[in-house]
């Protein structure tokens, strides 16, 4: 049986990335609007309605709007913006934690993880569940991606940059200064945070890949957990996931002369974890590919969970 598949937003970043690894599926037919009526909203309608499975790959005004455009019950959302990550009415996208695999499987409305959150979650959750991290802990987080995390925009504005303009891109550079950005709701809601986690995210010269950074201290903590504890804890959490990896404590082999790979998962659905630290001082560390865990593999593979057929069906 085949299963139609319509994806509302094909031009952008995702929904390409979407486009050319869903057309390689014998199991999908996916349905197509004709250019120039990809604005046309009943064309749309129609096309949402039709589909088993759509994908809003849009800003979130628009999801919005096309979420609403669906009356067919038998048609399955998957959405890839902002609009639903905190509404109850939608289920989470994130199948690693918790119990958000089954909820996925049956689920008619899915929310797929923005790309930062989806690192912060995976490190603290199972440690917050745990009482290891007590959820008023005041959390601060870096982020470095590469310049494909801000969709077609930030691409253009990366590779068609004058003379002038690449003297200010060559650097790295730190954004939502003022601790507004739009990851950070469900960053609070779904790691279980009490306060919202201070969250500098900083946007590089590279195309894509992401390196998570959360700083912890034993001190601080309900049982005093060193970075070791912190360690046997995710690895416990994670043992028998296919796509979080958590790197052996001693983990000099898996870094390039002491520093930290951040592409070393692009092109892939997996993310690994790395904890780093001694005394006091402790460092989780999450890498992952903002166009695949943080994007399109992450929507992918609720797909394959919507669907009933093997999760890791067409992901790397």
């Amino acid at each position: 049986m085949r299963h139609k598949v319509f994806i509302d937003g094909r031009e952008g970043t995702t929904g390409l990335r979407l486009h050319e690894e869903l057309a390689k599926r014998t199991d999908i037919e996916l349905l197509h609007i004709d250019p120039n009526k990809r604005k046309d909203k009943e064309e749309r309608r129609k096309l949402l309605n039709e589909a088993d499975i759509v994908f809003l790959c849009l800003p979130d005004a628009a999801a919005r709007e096309s979420a609403q455009l669906v009356t067919n019950p038998d048609t399955r959302i998957i959405d890839t913006s902002t609009a639903f990550r905190t509404d109850p009415n939608w289920v989470y996208g994130l199948p690693e934690i918790h119990s958000q695999r089954e909820l996925i499987r049956t689920a008619w409305r899915v929310s797929v993880p923005g790309c930062h959150a989806t690192g912060l979650i995976v490190s603290l959750r199972p440690l917050i569940d745990a009482g290891i991290v007590q959820r008023d802990y005041p959390i601060s987080c870096y982020s470095v991606t590469g310049y494909s995390g801000a969709g077609r925009t930030g691409i253009e504005e990366y590779e068609n940059a004058s003379p002038a303009a690449t003297k200010q891109l060559i650097v790295p550079r730190h954004y939502s200064l003022q601790r507004n950005h739009k990851h950070i709701p469900e960053m609070q809601l779904l790691a279980g945070l009490a306060y919202e986690p201070s969250f500098t995210p900083i946007k590089a010269n590279y195309k894509q890949g992401i390196g998570i950074s959360i700083p912890l201290f034993s001190r601080l903590l309900p049982k005093q957990s060193t970075a070791r504890d912190i360690h046997e804890a995710l690895s416990a959490y994670y043992e028998n996931e296919r796509f979080v990896h958590v790197i052996p404590f001693d983990s000099e082999a898996y870094l390039d002369d002491g520093h930290f790979l951040i592409t070393a998962c692009n092109h892939t659905n997996r993310l690994d974890l790395f904890v780093f630290g001694h005394d006091d001082k402790i460092a989780i560390m999450a890498r992952y590919d903002n166009l695949g865990k943080g994007a399109s593999g992450a929507a992918i593979q609720n797909l394959n969970l919507m669907l009933g057929v093997d999760e890791g069906y067409g992901l790397t």
